[in-house]
């Protein structure tokens, strides 16, 4: 950690050096790879899906997830580096390895059946096969319990009719982890794979925040999925909220990346910048803002390094993974403002970082759980009263 930025508490002492190494590959393959990329991509809108399957030779897809079931068998410390690292590039790249572990990799491996692990885990840990994750929809996003996607059981097979909303990977996805409610109002997952008839996925445009990235809409007009395509291990809302907690995971290291990246570029640049004689970094007002931004950097490292080794003790809850997706969520988004302050004028570039993130952080602050929502779950825990309705 200390040798690609700030490292304030020393927590590098306390990585493995298996952890090490592995946070230099992601590290050097940002650095060579896709920095020199992350510009055209970003003022084109689109995703370099040229470098899909070097994620995939590097095991950065469901990396801590077993080997035998597409991952690498990596310690969550190291999984959370690899994520820091891919969202110190951008947003858009952490985006596409989380949603492909954490959110279609995770429920199969968690939910799927035997036959479904072996068909689906391996190509999609390799990125031979891409995936999305279908729940929000275009007026439930918070409250997913209020789905309007619907199925129902026809002999062998179950119809599908509904919609879905900001989904990243949509139209790359060669299969979509879609949750839908039952004629008993009870919520079931399915593996739906492209080309089915009546499955479409449209690309949302004039996005101004992760054009490093796709995101569609998903439309089932009387889809047939056979019953083998369900999830047969799971039911209720506890389907999808699991894979949430395992996003919000990676979110949680993502922003400290993002953070990290802008407090080292904005650094950078106050100690070349000079004005009145001397270089900027050497007024107190600046001195401020940087050591503030440090400050808060090295409690979102600890908080995520922490909430990793939990993970890996398997003590971690998802009142822990709120907090810190909460708390380093804004980390990221103060660190980006104050970053493109010190960058001054050049701070509104694409040249310079920061602006970039300061936009893509305003998606992260809200998917994967608001920022208000996840104040309530906290609430709920502390004070055991929710303040959701039933």
């Amino acid at each position: 950690m200390k040798e690609f930025g700030p490292d304030y508490y020393n927590i590098t002492e306390m990585l493995t050096e298996e952890e090490l190494l592995i946070q230099k590959t992601a590290n050097d393959f940002v650095e060579n790879e896709f920095k020199p990329l992350v510009n055209e991509h970003y003022e084109n809108g689109t995703f370099p899906k040229e470098l899909i399957p070097k994620l995939g030779d590097l095991g950065f897809m469901g990396s801590s997830l077993p080997e035998k079931f597409g991952g690498s068998g990596v310690s969550n410390v190291a999984y959370g580096l690899i994520l820091h690292e891919l969202e110190r590039g951008d947003s858009g790249l952490r985006s596409f390895a989380s949603v492909q572990g954490a959110l279609v990799m995770y429920p199969i491996y968690a939910y799927g059946s035997n036959d479904q692990k072996k068909k689906w885990l391996k190509l999609l840990g390799s990125g031979s096969k891409i995936g999305c994750f279908g729940l929000t929809e275009s007026n439930f996003g918070s409250n997913p319990g209020s789905m309007l996607t619907r199925c129902k059981k026809d002999g062998d097979n179950w119809i599908i009719n509904g919609s879905k909303m900001w989904i990243t990977n949509g139209s790359l996805a060669d299969i979509a982890i879609v949750w839908a409610r039952d004629e008993e109002g009870l919520v079931r997952g399915f593996i739906l794979e492209k080309g089915m008839e009546g499955f479409s996925a449209t690309d949302i445009h004039g996005k101004l925040s992760l054009r490093c990235s796709i995101t569609s809409e998903l439309s089932f007009e009387n889809v047939c999925v056979p019953d083998s395509s369900r999830l047969p291990n799971i039911e209720g809302l506890k389907g999808p909220l699991g894979c949430l907690t395992q996003a919000r995971f990676g979110i949680s290291w993502g922003m400290v990346g993002a953070a990290t990246d802008c407090y080292q570029v904005a650094l950078n640049y106050a100690k070349e910048r000079k004005q009145f004689s001397k270089p900027i970094a050497a007024y107190q007002l600046t001195q401020s803002k940087l050591a503030n931004m440090l400050t808060r950097i090295t409690e979102g490292q600890l908080m995520a390094y922490q909430l990793a080794k939990l993970k890996d003790d398997e003590k971690m809850n998802f009142f822990q993974v709120s907090m810190a997706k909460r708390n380093n969520c804004m980390i990221a988004r103060d660190a980006a403002k104050t970053a493109r302050e010190i960058l001054g004028g050049n701070g509104i570039t694409i040249d310079y970082s920061p602006i970039r993130h300061m936009a893509n952080i305003e998606s992260v602050f809200t998917y994967e759980g608001t920022h208000e929502m996840h104040t309530l779950i906290l609430g709920e825990d502390i004070t055991k009263i929710s303040a959701f309705d039933n």
